[in-house]
């Protein structure tokens, strides 16, 4: 027999914020993480989750801030004592018959997220899916308020309920937790693959773009500049890979709000943000200078 009271509410309504946390994933941290290209800029650390416990002591008026749902694993504090084992024996390892040299290297340098701070089809993508992300969390804290005030309510009237009743409660309010989890995860889960199917467009024609500027200028070896140490404006690729990739791709897709990309069909010509195909109905097309079909009378007027 299931038994709620309002003190089982909180961690209830605690554990139901953590759905929240997939929509507050900005488009910027998906465009250090989505590339396999190895000039693209490594994944940064993330930050550190809140205590589980700090999101149940939150009141209504200040929702407890997303958490962290992907378990992490913290690594070993210090470094590891020497190993004192005895190794299998050493591999023979026959002599490497002389190759051809390898061609003096011409380095360019690429800032990937200098060129997403200039792209506009990157801004205009990370504007639409931020108001995605905030109206998610806004309906969100809503729904939080709704549960506290549910279970405050039946908190007061749980002396008057006979027994078959207050089970009966208790099971309509773990069922309404339940669904609003299902409910908010499936919506953040559909906010993050709209944030993919972004990047995945930009990406690959910063890709392409970023090849056939570098072979434009005799490159031969591009270096993500997050890694250097100090360079002069003779070698970055940036600015000129930017200036391409904004004629190249001035938008991109994005699957209509609560649409995920895996059932959005997308459209077969040029890329366009949020557009809807343009129809005009046929009672009001009009062709300018269209010809009549043969045997047609033309239309009667005055002159």
């Amino acid at each position: 027999m299931l038994h709620i009271s309002f003190d089982m509410t909180r961690p209830m309504v605690a554990r139901f914020a953590v759905t929240l946390a997939l929509a507050a994933w900005p488009l910027a941290s998906q465009a250090q993480g989505q590339s396999g290209s190895g000039w693209f800029v490594p994944q940064p650390p993330r930050p550190a989750a809140p205590p589980a416990g700090a999101a149940a002591g939150h009141s209504a008026a200040a929702p407890a801030a997303p958490e962290e749902v992907i378990p992490t694993i913290e690594p070993q504090q210090g470094p590891l004592p020497p190993l004192q084992v005895q190794l299998p024996p050493m591999p023979e390892i026959p002599p490497i018959p002389k190759g051809s040299a390898t061609p003096a290297a011409i380095i360019g340098i690429l800032s990937v997220p200098d060129i997403l701070r200039i792209s506009t089809a990157y801004q205009h993508a990370d504007k639409e899916l931020s108001a995605r992300r905030s109206k998610l969390n806004e309906d969100g804290q809503k729904e939080q308020t709704a549960l506290r005030e549910l279970g405050q309510t039946f908190a007061n009237e749980r002396a008057k309920l006979s027994p078959e009743q207050i089970r009966t409660r208790e099971k309509e309010y773990a069922d309404r937790v339940n669904e609003s989890r299902r409910k908010f995860s499936e919506r953040a889960r559909v906010v993050q693959e709209a944030g993919q199917y972004v990047m995945a467009q930009i990406e690959r024609v910063i890709e392409q773009v970023a090849q056939q500027v570098a072979a434009s200028r005799g490159v031969n070896l591009v270096l993500n500049r997050a890694q250097v140490l100090g360079t002069t404006a003779d070698f970055d690729l940036t600015p000129q890979v930017a200036e391409v990739l904004n004629k190249m791709l001035p938008s991109v897709v994005i699957p209509p709000d609560g649409i995920s990309p895996n059932d959005f069909k997308a459209p077969v010509a040029g890329p366009r943000a949020n557009a809807a195909p343009e129809t005009t109905p046929a009672s009001t097309a009009t062709t300018p200078n269209a010809k009549p079909a043969p045997g047609a009378k033309p239309p009667s007027g005055k002159h």
